[in-house]
């Protein structure tokens, strides 16, 4: 296996489409484009393991709820023998805007369970690709804004993004972050009408 590929969500149907969960949509988007196998319970959750370009890749969806998602991610580490700089999270970023993304190896968890459960059990060193889906403006909302589903003015930017993110991962696993980033907001950046000429300053002129 050359890379762990994690979605981060809380099982069950009735989490199925909440905000924190859009982890979980992002891994089951990309299995889908990659031609994943059959899911099967290993490792504290659900895997499938498929190609992405020359890499192997394992995709997990921990089951063991969000705040022990690290218990199912070293469990395959471990059985892997992988570094952690080969683990690749998707996950939730309430500080993003809806619809941004970015991408950092390390740092902290900024307030998100998962990603604390993780760190404490593998260390900081694995990729985060944060998936914005916005704050509700006040801390006291946070819980129930990302325990409650996405709405329906939501799925314009939710579902070009999950697929913007599947058909570039082959960028991320192979370690080209920035490039990764860069092919998703191309991808996303809204079309110019058909004729329409940039307009150069007097400075880009010069």
């Amino acid at each position: 296996m050359d890379a762990l590929l994690i979605g981060l969500g809380n099982p069950g149907p009735e989490y199925a489409l909440h905000r924190h969960n859009v982890g979980f949509m992002a891994l089951e988007r990309i299995a889908s484009r990659y031609g994943f196998g059959a899911a099967k319970s290993r490792f504290r959750g659900l895997t499938a393991e498929g190609r992405i370009g020359t890499s192997k890749v394992l995709g997990l969806k921990p089951l063991t709820y969000m705040n022990r998602s690290g218990d199912a991610v070293a469990e395959a580490l471990q059985f892997y023998k992988l570094p952690p700089d080969r683990v690749i999270v998707l996950y939730d970023e309430i500080d993003l805007a809806p619809g941004k993304l970015k991408v950092k190896k390390g740092g902290g968890a900024a307030g998100h369970n998962g990603i604390r459960s993780i760190d404490a059990a593998i260390g900081p060193d694995f990729w985060r690709v944060r998936i914005g889906v916005g704050h509700p403006g006040n801390k006291e909302l946070v819980q129930g804004y990302v325990l409650h589903g996405f709405a329906k003015a939501d799925r314009d930017w939710l579902d070009p993004l999950l697929d913007a993110i599947a058909d570039e991962m082959d960028a991320m696993i192979d370690g080209k972050s920035e490039l990764f980033m860069t092919r998703v907001a191309a991808r996303l950046a809204p079309a110019k009408p058909p004729g329409e000429k940039t307009v150069k300053t007097s400075k880009e002129a010069n």
